[in-house]
């Protein structure tokens, strides 16, 4: 059994390139492991940080546990680069600990599709800066972000 495809599909444009980009930043942004799982294929293979996974069942596993412990997440995606079936993008999210301490992580992705659109390969890396309250640039409410927020390089980051 296939997935349905999920456009737009690769080879990219510009224009196909940033609207991917975006569907994964709200995807994320909903904190819904089982649906953000369903954008990569069955066997995806994922870098993150330290950690190395495959598969759906270990992706959402993965989700399930971050954003236990990243607590008001909220997440910015802007595309880097692009060339056929592979995007990269830079990213910055912002999020609490349990304690009430707050970060700002950024990092860069680089992903590979399938030709469905499926993500099949995603390899991030990523820093953490510990911030203060007053230092947050993220307010908007819980969900995807409103079209009319700044974006990453809006923002200076």
């Amino acid at each position: 059994m296939t997935a349905a495809p999920r456009p737009p599909l690769p080879p990219f444009t510009r224009e196909t390139a940033i609207e991917k980009v975006r569907l994964a930043e709200d995807g994320w942004n909903s904190r819904d492991p089982e649906k953000v799982a369903l954008a990569y294929t069955v066997d995806s293979r994922w870098r993150n940080r330290a950690e190395f996974l495959t598969g759906r069942d270990a992706i959402v596993a993965f989700l399930t546990r971050k954003w236990a412990r990243e607590l008001d997440y909220r997440l910015i995606k802007e595309l880097w680069a692009f060339d056929g079936n592979r995007i990269a993008v830079r990213f910055a999210y912002e999020c609490h600990d349990d304690s009430g301490n707050w970060f700002r992580s950024y990092g860069n992705e680089n992903w590979e599709f399938d030709d469905d659109g499926l993500m099949r390969r995603r390899h991030a890396s990523i820093n953490d800066l510990p911030i203060t309250e007053s230092e947050r640039k993220y307010h908007w409410p819980l969900g995807r972000r409103p079209d009319d927020h700044p974006g990453l390089s809006d923002l200076g980051l």
